[in-house]
């Protein structure tokens, strides 16, 4: 199991990192976690938007690498045009992530710093294994849904096609990978009131 603390008489913080595939429930489930047992939530993806607000480096680094076409009329970054760039190819994903990744892990830890001891504490992180974030969390939970429900929930929430939607799948790890590395696997392949009585059952662990 991971652990993020390297002093071993430390007081321990809960830290559970929560992540899975895209579009197969983490929301739900740190939405629960927040309303019913008050827990600190703290989001890659918020970073993440963070990390490229107007005026940014980073967002002046994306400026310069793809052009003013990446650029909605407002003048903040059109994240579905860039989507469509990085999800189709690997290198151009691999630049992206390497300029936005530190930024995000730089948020986490200033986080946890802040954190009272013996706290407990959420991270949502899409890309968990793929960022190389397990180091800052105790436990990792893992959300599961079948592919098929995967695919349709990302179709219907970002308006994708299927070949879209794929893409955006097929970039990150295999969820059976994610599963097999992981210290609690919720399925969300059912109603949400089995979610959440499994997300009950994990907080007993």
């Amino acid at each position: 199991m991971p652990n993020a603390q390297t002093d071993p008489n430390a007081p321990v913080r809960r830290l559970i990192g929560l992540t899975g595939g895209i579009s197969t429930g983490k929301t739900t489930v740190s939405n629960y976690l927040a309303k019913t047992y008050n827990f600190p939530i703290f989001d890659a993806d918020i970073y993440a938007r963070e990390a490229v607000e107007p005026g940014s480096p980073i967002f002046n680094q994306i400026l310069e690498r793809y052009g003013s076409d990446i650029m909605t009329t407002s003048g903040t970054l059109n994240r579905k045009e860039l989507g469509n760039i990085v999800f189709n190819n690997p290198t151009e994903r691999y630049w992206l992530e390497q300029q936005i990744h530190p930024y995000v892990r730089d948020r986490f830890l200033s986080a946890i710093d802040e954190l009272p001891l013996h706290s407990t504490v959420v991270l949502v992180v899409p890309l968990l294994f793929e960022a190389n974030m397990t180091d800052l969390v105790t436990e990792i939970w893992v959300v599961f849904a079948g592919e098929e429900q995967q695919l349709n929930r990302l179709m219907e929430r970002d308006r994708l096609t299927l070949e879209q939607a794929k893409a955006r799948i097929n970039s990150q790890m295999s969820m059976q990978e994610k599963c097999n590395k992981a210290d609690v696997v919720l399925d969300n392949s059912s109603t949400q009131q089995h979610l959440c009585q499994q997300v009950d059952a994990a907080l007993l662990r």
